[in-house]
């Protein structure tokens, strides 16, 4: 089934207009979901609108209401909220660069590609690809989908573009918050030394095949083991205990980094197997 597109309009950048397709570069149907079924007739439990001290209730008589204190709510009309969505608009204007290493990860939320829509568009696009290739520089913008505003950023990526969309500067918590209680001790430079070492011996390239879901894997093992067996008998899969003799919380560092650095045997380089391939 051909890939459906979450966009359709034009990158704007002063008076140049590039027509784009913008698709999803993520997937959801690798993730296993489940339902909540009614073990003695098999079939799948529903939900009933209720409401306390009054019971189920009409889907006519439900409005949405915004909570400004406990059970205290301003109530709003659908009409209401349509009437501040923002107008959806075809173009994306770029309005700011900046360098590619300048936004904080913590703003990325997620992934899409951006493509040429036709033949016509495609000299511009890739003018405007291999000027942010070449300035190093991330191209900011606004996209209008579905009534609401998203602040995007976008960038080159092999042939193509990628756009991601990013969280507004108040959905973003500070991390100070969290990290303002730890110390500022400096680590003694012998531990720093052995920390680096080990780091160094796991480094190689990033390569997203060479790590796999096994929760998810071993789910799916499950589920056509359960599929297959008769009558639906419970199956227990075996799991393995972690290792370690799970003795004391304190631990020697020291030794401890230098039994990981001699231990451990350098990480595979993955980009050494795909020139081979």
């Amino acid at each position: 089934m051909a890939a459906r597109a979450y966009w359709q309009g034009q990158i704007r950048l002063a008076l140049v207009s590039i027509p784009v397709e913008i698709y999803s570069a993520s997937q959801s149907g690798a993730k296993i979901s489940f339902r909540q079924i009614h073990e003695p007739s098999g079939k799948r439990i529903s939900y009933e609108k209720v409401v306390e001290g009054v019971g189920p209730v009409d889907r006519d008589d439900i409005i949405r209401g915004y909570e400004l204190s406990k059970n205290n709510y301003v109530l709003l009309e659908d009409e209401e909220i349509e009437a501040v969505k923002v107008e959806s608009k075809k173009t994306l204007e770029l309005v700011q660069f900046v360098d590619q290493s300048e936004i904080d990860p913590l703003y990325f939320e997620k992934p899409y590609y951006v493509v040429p829509k036709d033949d016509l568009a495609e000299e511009a696009f890739i003018v405007l690809r291999e000027a942010l290739r070449k300035a190093k520089k991330t191209a900011l913008g606004q996209l209008s989908v579905r009534g609401r505003e998203k602040l995007v950023a976008i960038k080159p990526c092999g042939k193509g573009m990628l756009l991601e969309t990013l969280r507004y500067a108040d959905e973003v918590r500070e991390g100070q918050k969290f990290f303002g209680s730890i110390g500022d001790d400096k680590p003694e430079e012998e531990l720093l030394d052995l920390a680096s070492t080990l780091i160094e011996k796991k480094t190689a390239p990033f390569d997203a095949s060479e790590f796999e879901d096994r929760y998810a894997e071993a789910l799916h093992k499950l589920i056509d083991k359960k599929a297959k067996a008769k009558g639906n008998k419970k199956v227990i899969e075996d799991v393995e205990e972690p290792s370690g003799d799970g003795g004391d919380n304190v631990i020697d560092l020291m030794a401890a980094l230098k039994k990981s650095v001699d231990g451990e045997k350098p990480a595979k380089s993955t980009a050494k197997k795909k020139k081979s391939a």
